[in-house]
């Protein structure tokens, strides 16, 4: 197993909105068993449809917060320790994870104003793969070997 990636990338409808982000190439990955699947947020015991939740940094720290806000820290925590122990028991060493997401993103996510502006940052698994060697990948920048 190479790659963990995002359940929304392979058509699971399990983003905050109840709805997915098929990538045909994700689908193929997953089925010809070189991918396994995995959603944090889910992981972390959240539930679909959820609120939309962003990072913001107060006091140098970052929190995740919902559109209502609640704050989510200990769920995404959870979600991510939780991701990050599938993917290393599958032997993954590559993600490919949902752009933007304040669990996935990778480069770049949501300023936690709820405007739709873009920071650089990275979510919560994102940053956690990283500091555990994983290469990561969103749908829109992904290689496959």
């Amino acid at each position: 197993m190479k790659y963990v990636v995002s359940m929304c990338l392979y058509g699971i409808d399990c983003r905050y909105d109840g709805t997915s982000s098929k990538i045909d190439e994700i689908v193929k990955l997953v089925n010809e068993g070189k991918a396994i699947m995995i959603c944090p947020e889910q992981l972390g015991g959240l539930p679909t449809p959820r609120d939309a939740s962003e990072i913001i940094c107060r006091n140098n720290a970052r929190h995740v917060v919902s559109k209502a806000g609640r704050i989510l820290d200990h769920e995404f925590q959870i979600g991510a320790n939780e991701a990050l122990k599938i993917a290393q028991m599958f032997g993954a060493q590559k993600a490919i994870l949902k752009s933007r997401s304040p669990s996935c993103g990778h480069g770049q996510i949501y300023d936690g104003t709820f405007s739709g502006t873009l920071t650089c940052g990275n979510g919560i698994t994102a940053q956690l793969f990283i500091n555990n060697g994983f290469e990561i990948f969103d749908e829109n920048n992904f290689k496959l070997d």
